[in-house]
């Protein structure tokens, strides 16, 4: 009997997670009405380009690889993964899809979909990270943020020479193993190199979760701490795919031009009153009456211009 490579979970681990064999007899074919997308997918982008060449495949070839699906009851099913073959096959107006159906828990659920996001080709930096992320929370069974808790507190530890402590110990040697097992990072280099995405700005977040510019360009434009001058760059570096070092050259530009329009005339003279103001306070001329006369008379000069200002 034949059978089908799946990423199929035995739930034992995180190789089990990536691998299972599945007997072509467990294919079967479902009313495509009866399938649930769940609430928490993983992926939360779709290159529209690739949808469209995915859905003449569709068209020409059908569905060639099966939806993964749990049974909820009432005949419907939740998809654990496929959610780009379940779209294409919605927009081809396909009325039947292949499935495989497995008994998994809501845990076991998100973390299939979880590993099933990750080997994806296409997969960019911010989609990773929040994956890997949840993954190790589900393992963990703590939340995100205790993720990166424990991960911070690994690496004082280690900085300072101390011992850490027998629950964070267990922890650090979990993620470790997980880490491991998808083969990308450690536990040190995934909070240093990934982990900081997610603080990026949102604008520059949404451009590279859509796939439109690399993690290093990224980075770079999120140090572009002003919103519209940043805005300039990000529209920039996507129309004219300008490299790395014509956008440190873009932002220099763009930094140098703000210094020069901030020493205006205008300004200039108002900052000069401001400081002068300040030093009045400071020195008190006006104890010395020689002094606080020739003030006067300054202060008189300068009245009278205001007001030939005024009149005109």
């Amino acid at each position: 009997m034949s059978k089908k490579r799946l990423e199929v979970p035995k739930m034992r681990g995180v190789e089990d997670l990536l691998t299972m064999d599945v007997d072509a007899s467990a294919i079967t074919t479902v009313s495509i009405d009866k399938i649930r997308v769940a609430k928490k997918q993983p992926r939360r982008w779709f290159d529209p380009e690739k949808m469209s060449q995915l859905v003449q495949s569709v068209r020409e070839h059908g569905i060639l690889e099966p939806l993964l699906v749990r049974l909820l009851g009432d005949g419907e099913y939740e998809l654990i993964a496929g959610e780009r073959r379940l779209r294409a096959a919605k927009e081809a107006g396909l009325a039947e899809v292949p499935i495989v159906s497995k008994e998994l828990s809501d845990k076991q659920a998100l973390e299939v979909a979880l590993l099933e996001n990750l080997q994806r080709e296409d997969l960019n930096p911010v989609e990773e990270v929040e994956a890997i992320l949840e993954l190790l929370a589900i393992n963990l069974d703590v939340s995100a943020e205790e993720v990166k808790s424990i991960l911070n507190v690994a690496a004082n530890a280690k900085k300072r020479d101390l011992e850490l402590t027998g629950n964070v110990s267990r922890q650090l040697e979990q993620i470790e193993s997980l880490l491991a097992g998808i083969g990308r990072f450690n536990a040190e280099s995934f909070r240093t190199s990934r982990l900081p995405l997610l603080n990026l700005p949102s604008d520059v977040l949404e451009v590279l979760r859509q796939g439109q510019l690399e993690f290093t360009k990224a980075r770079t434009i999120a140090q572009v701490k002003d919103e519209q001058k940043r805005a300039i760059v990000l529209s920039s570096a996507i129309s004219k795919n300008l490299s790395l070092t014509q956008i440190k050259e873009l932002i220099k530009q763009l930094q140098s031009s703000e210094t020069t329009s901030e020493a205006t005339p205008e300004k200039v003279l108002s900052n000069r009153y401001a400081e002068i103001g300040k030093r009045l306070q400071q020195v008190k001329l006006w104890k010395d009456d020689k002094k606080r006369k020739k003030l006067e008379r300054l202060l008189n000069d300068l009245e009278k211009l205001l007001d030939e200002s005024d009149v005109k």
